[in-house]
């Protein structure tokens, strides 16, 4: 099992149960694939960098996953083709990082 850290990136037009929805097939494709969600973090709604179908805003969605490498493909093509995921994106690491991630902290000062 290889170690990624995911970030998936919501329409903000999306109201929080469609979110939590959307966040559970999520979970759902990850334990068919036999991999597993070991801690997640909810950014909330943030601007992006740059607009992405005409949204400035969107709400973000972060991972911490193991899972084999070769089970990304099916997982990338899935998002890929929801339209209520602007964008995702998945990092292999050696070792997670610790909880809460730098977003919540600055959040919280």
């Amino acid at each position: 099992m290889n170690k990624f850290e995911a970030v998936i990136l919501f329409n903000p037009d999306l109201s929080n149960p469609i979110i939590d929805k959307e966040e559970n097939n999520f979970n759902k494709i990850i334990e068919t694939l036999k991999g597993k969600i070991l801690e997640k973090e909810n950014w909330g709604l943030r601007d992006l960098s740059y607009s992405i179908n005409n949204y400035k805003k969107a709400f973000y969605t972060y991972y911490q996953i193991e899972i084999l490498g070769s089970e990304l493909k099916s997982i990338k093509k899935t998002l890929t083709q929801n339209e209520k995921i602007l964008r995702h994106l998945f990092v292999k690491v050696d070792e997670h990082q610790t909880l809460p991630t730098k977003m919540i902290n600055n959040e919280k000062k």
